[in-house]
């Protein structure tokens, strides 16, 4: 059985090297759905709880909301770079809370403290699917996520690696066999 989650994400980016309009700056509404495939936990009935699935995604995610998501070889990237020094906004600002811990993976690479994201290929939906994949693949039990932005959307399934040890009181993951959300301990 599936649990499903769905998280928007507000962001901008260009196809640097496209023929077309998305070679402009532009901003996107994201809609993000994430599957998670599990048995049934018989102490809550529920594969997994989809606000979890949320809150375990959005930990990483939040750093693609109201973010610039450039190519790692975009000229606009070292331009921006140099604007935020500028401002003084490069390494972080009072305002900016919105602040998942930062990551780098094969196809990107977060940078919190000035709203940017840095990828390795051109941030299209497929590519945010193959991003998304790989940073939540060992959290949740994913078997297929969606991502729209406009009128574009892509979908992938992908085969779930095994199951994850969850709390049979409230459902989700545990952590070195204790749930972090109500102390419950495995035996």
């Amino acid at each position: 059985m599936r649990s499903i989650a769905h998280i928007e994400l507000q962001y901008a980016h260009r196809f640097y090297n496209f023929k077309g309009e998305a070679q402009y700056l532009h901003g996107h509404t994201g809609h993000l759905t994430i599957e998670v495939e599990d048995s049934i936990n018989k102490g809550i009935n529920m594969v997994f709880p989809c606000n979890e699935i949320q809150k375990t995604a959005w930990e990483v995610l939040q750093n693609f909301d109201h973010a610039l998501i450039l190519r790692e070889d975009d000229p606009l990237l070292p331009a921006i770079l140099d604007v935020y020094e500028i401002q003084g906004i490069k390494n972080g600002a009072p305002t900016n809370k919105m602040m998942g811990p930062a990551f780098k993976t094969e196809l990107a690479t977060a940078h919190p403290q000035c709203r940017l994201v840095v990828t390795k290929e051109t941030m299209t939906v497929e590519g945010m699917i193959k991003i998304v994949y790989e940073l939540l693949k060992d959290k949740l039990n994913i078997v297929k996520l969606t991502f729209t932005s406009g009128v574009n959307a892509a979908s992938c399934d992908f085969k779930p690696e095994g199951t994850i040890d969850r709390c049979p009181l409230c459902g989700i993951a545990l952590k070195n066999g204790v749930c972090p959300k109500c102390g419950y301990r495995k035996p």
